[in-house]
């Protein structure tokens, strides 16, 4: 039993993986908001919930690396190492919370908000330090602009649309899948 429950966790992974590696190019068809709308959060964070925070902590990190890697966006340094950090922080956080919370609906944008938080100053702190080394710096209006004001699009749409799959994918009636 347990052994299926983890190949079943491996393989939603890989889904969640597959579905950070295509849906920016959906959303970046409409370049002036495509990166606004955060494609790659949703996979993460969903993965997060559904198979766990070590499945979530995982895909968060490969992620933005293999479509650097593969694709060359988003550009690897700093860039994609630094969502690597932020997707991870995302990923590991929603899971986490999930599991200790108790799985009723307040708890679930309890747990988003406080991964979307958590993986915000984890990006601002990647970006602090990668850009540091890099020679340049990183104000604190940049981690403002970048966290908040250039992602409210993609803020509202996790908001919106997180809680709902969630409870969709955590629901006893559906948990054949």
């Amino acid at each position: 039993m347990k052994i299926n429950n983890r190949l079943q966790k491996m393989i939603l992974s890989a889904v969640f993986l597959a579905l950070a590696y295509v849906l920016p190019f959906f959303t970046g068809q409409i370049p002036e908001i495509g990166s606004m709308l955060c494609p790659l959060h949703i996979p993460v964070l969903l993965c997060g919930f559904i198979c766990g925070w070590p499945w979530g902590l995982a895909v968060g990190f490969i992620a933005p690396l293999f479509r650097s890697l593969t694709l060359g966006m988003p550009p690897l340094f700093p860039k994609a190492i630094c969502m690597a950090f932020e997707l991870a922080a995302y990923g590991a956080t929603a899971g986490l919370m999930h599991k200790l919370l108790p799985r009723k609906k307040p708890y679930i944008y309890v747990s988003l908000l406080t991964a979307m938080t958590v993986g915000r100053l984890v990006w601002g702190a990647a970006m602090f330090t990668f850009m540091g080394l890099k020679g340049g710096n990183f104000t604190f209006s940049a981690f403002i602009a970048g966290a908040f004001v250039d992602a409210l699009p993609g803020i509202i749409v996790q908001i919106v649309l997180i809680p709902i799959l969630v409870m969709i994918f955590d629901n006893p009636k559906t948990k054949h899948i």
